[in-house]
């Protein structure tokens, strides 16, 4: 007699994005493994007493969503900061804050977050002044979508100690007026890190602002908040389908959280946490980065990773370029990190056995990450290290075959080109020039010259939804007629959320496809998302989630 399963999924149109047995008609779990994978009647010889059954309705079943970089502390903090994405024009941002004020009387600074750089106008940008004719006795701030940049009012300012600037480090800027005080725009997070601090979610943004740990240790209560803001991601993650995250920035606090909550029986999605190396840490304090890889190395909860920040962002002119800005010629952007530095750092972090993922969005940050991967190759030997660029926004010609070369995976996100999902064209595409646009958010260029090339959203820099992501891979479009096409099919856009996604993890041979033995983590959706037509992909809903062969969401 076949085993029972604990849970049969049937009249499915299954997925498996497994080459030998791409497709089946239902799957079978028993202990968090897939047991049988085939057509109907074949699995249901494993039904037994005790086995619980999903129908399908003909839906597509794929693997469970791996979000290869997102920021799942901070994202679940925002949920309840006010949403400003289509917000446009000063009338409607002030009607938007206006009301978001009156219904929280009591917080020491309100919050908002995807305000767009044209939020008021293609050529007007956001000051202290607009902010203060909005909201001139309460403390506002407001991030960018890319949340590389603040604007603040100056009651904000003013509590902050910012109103009259302060020293920060390389690309972080609080940008002055005229009149020798503030304007009102922060530029990183050194600039608006007092804020966050003032807002009281400083331990959600340690391992994104500093990579260090709360201190002093946060209270029984203190704990408990933060568990209850790190269930409230995981909850929103499976709601959408997502069964595995790879974080992107990381702290021994955020493992801990998770540790506490898997203990509870509470993790629902699979989560690696990195270490995050600042520019201002040596590199003993790599050690700690060790701890938390062999401390953390299980199927559920683990670490292993070193996540690095080379530059900032386009918008904001902090993104580091190999050519002056377009519309800045005289600007290149600041690094931060010497490229001596980063290459010392490669080479000291890839000796340890540990894996490196470092946000570079403009082609001279990308070209000096890759120096520092070629550097650890040849002082250390080369090895399966699988080290990451995260974003890749623009990139030179001359450096589009050295992914393949150096073995470097090519992280990057569907939603970020401008134009796609709602995003403006403007500034983005004006700071970048014609003349790069032919290689700029260049998934294609990049698949076709043998990257493995995985797909994330930057959650919550963008929407986290993994169908949203896929649609906007599918109907990609250039910017120029002679301009190439960046778009992916349907199939290679959802292994970027799947097969990708396991192989940049080290685990594609227990997940991302669908086959027998591997982990049970799938997604029922609520139409056959081959049927469904690329423009209408929006409306394809997650039904269930199953993570470890538990539901973890239901509609």
């Amino acid at each position: 007699m076949p085993p029972s399963a604990d849970l049969i999924v049937e009249n499915a149109s299954i997925l498996t994005m497994d080459p030998d047995n791409p497709r089946a008609e239902a799957i079978a779990i028993k202990g968090g493994e897939i047991i049988a994978i085939a057509d109907r009647a074949t699995v249901l010889e494993h039904k037994g007493p005790g086995t619980r059954v999903i129908d399908a309705g003909r839906g597509s079943v794929v693997p469970g969503f791996i979000e290869a970089h997102m920021h799942l502390f901070g994202g679940a903090a925002e949920l309840d900061h006010l949403q400003l994405m289509g917000v446009h024009g000063f009338e409607a941002l002030s009607d938007a804050v206006r009301h978001y004020a009156a219904r929280r009387p009591d917080l020491p600074i309100l919050q908002a977050q995807g305000a767009d750089y044209t939020i008021l106008s293609a050529a007007e940008r956001v000051s202290r002044r607009h902010l203060d004719r909005i909201l001139p006795d309460r403390p506002f701030v407001m991030a960018a979508p890319d949340h590389h940049t603040m604007w603040a009012n100056t009651k904000a300012l003013e509590l902050a100690g910012l109103l009259r600037g302060k020293q920060l480090g390389p690309g972080n800027e609080i940008v002055m007026g005229d009149d020798g005080l503030a304007s009102g725009e922060l530029r990183e997070g050194e600039a608006f890190g007092p804020l966050i601090v003032l807002a009281g979610e400083d331990r959600v943004r340690l391992g994104l602002a500093t990579g260090g740990e709360p201190d002093p240790r946060p209270t029984p209560a203190e704990q408990a908040s933060d568990r209850a803001i790190m269930r409230r991601g995981l909850e929103w993650c499976a709601r959408h389908g997502i069964t595995s995250i790879q974080n992107m920035d990381g702290n021994l606090h955020q493992l801990e959280l998770l540790s506490e909550i898997e203990a509870e029986g509470g993790l629902l999605c699979r989560v690696q946490v990195p270490f995050h190396y600042k520019n201002f840490m040596t590199l003993d304090m790599l050690d700690k980065a060790s701890a938390m890889a062999e401390r953390y190395k299980g199927e559920w909860l683990s670490s292993g990773m070193v996540k690095v920040f080379y530059d900032g962002v386009l918008d904001s002119w902090t993104a580091v370029m190999v050519e002056p800005y377009a519309d800045r010629p005289d600007w290149l952007g600041e690094p931060l990190f010497t490229p001596q530095q980063f290459i010392d750092l490669a080479v000291a972090v890839d000796r340890r056995g540990l894996q490196i993922a470092v946000h570079s969005i403009g082609d001279g940050a990308v070209r000096a990450v890759l120096d520092g991967y070629e550097a650890a190759q040849k002082q250390n030997g080369k090895r399966d290290s699988r080290h990451r660029v995260e974003h890749i926004e623009v990139i030179t010609a001359a450096d589009v075959p050295r992914f393949a070369k150096l073995g470097v995976i090519a992280s990057m996100q569907p939603p970020h080109p401008p134009g796609s999902m709602g995003l403006p064209l403007e500034p983005t595409v004006s700071r970048i020039g014609p003349a790069r646009w032919p290689l700029s958010y260049a998934w294609r260029t990049l698949k076709n010259a043998g990257a493995r090339v995985v797909f994330a959203s930057d959650w919550p820099v963008s929407p986290i939804d993994p169908i949203l992501g896929i649609q906007a891979a599918v109907l990609r479009k250039p910017w120029a007629d002679d301009d190439p096409d960046q778009s992916f099919s349907l199939h290679e856009s959802l292994g970027g959320y799947t097969v990708e996604g396991a192989y940049a993890e080290f685990m594609e041979h227990r997940k991302g496809r669908l086959k027998l033995g591997f982990m049970a983590d799938l997604v029922v959706l609520s139409a056959d998302i081959e049927a469904t037509a690329p423009e209408a992909l929006h409306m394809v809903r997650p039904v269930t989630t199953i993570c470890g062969g538990k539901i973890t969401y239901q509609a």
